[in-house]
């Protein structure tokens, strides 16, 4: 299966920022209307499932969604957290213990796409370790200064070939790379 970090991301390279971070979400700078939405939307329905980190599953219940549920229909969610408590169902996984096996192994499973929608520090472990495929970035026209980085603590050097480049009216523009590993 292929692993692709499908994310948003101010340009310098935040994907969440202190309006998001304080839980009021009309404080954030990052653009949330616009013609990217529609393309989002249709963008997530290639995928097979989705992985996210605890703080990012948690960001939907500010929008109303219960521990267990998922954020996105369709899709079956694998949730990495060591402190969350909910019981797991056919739709929603809770994954506690090491995250990078569990995701090397679903990798293994057959072919299709695997949806990374966030987690800075979930992405940064995945890219340290190379299993992280594809990125795809809906960079938002705006910076942000302080948040959480696209990749967590992690700084590593990358070669990206771009294979494809979208630009909106209202300044997002979302380009794709796939990561070309030494």
């Amino acid at each position: 299966m292929v692993l692709i970090y499908h994310v948003a991301v101010s340009l310098d390279n935040f994907i969440a920022d202190q309006g998001m971070l304080d839980g009021n979400i009309n404080k954030s700078l990052f653009l949330f209307d616009g013609d990217h939405v529609p393309d989002f939307l249709t963008d997530i329905q290639q995928y097979d499932s989705v992985l996210m980190g605890g703080k990012t599953y948690e960001f939907g219940f500010q929008f109303g969604a219960k521990p267990g549920e998922p954020g996105y229909k369709g899709l079956k969610h694998y949730i990495f957290s060591n402190s969350m408590h909910f019981e797991s169902n056919d739709e929603v996984e809770l994954v506690k213990g090491d995250a990078l096996e569990f995701i090397e192994n679903l990798k293994q499973q057959g072919s299709g796409k695997i949806w990374l929608c966030g987690g800075g520090e979930l992405a940064g472990s995945l890219l340290k370790n190379k299993l992280i495929d594809q990125l795809v970035l809906k960079v938002n026209p705006i910076i942000v200064g302080d948040g959480i980085p696209l990749f967590g603590n992690v700084k590593s050097d990358l070669k990206l070939e771009l294979v494809d480049m979208k630009q909106y009216s209202n300044g997002v523009i979302k380009p794709t790379y796939n990561i070309i590993y030494d």
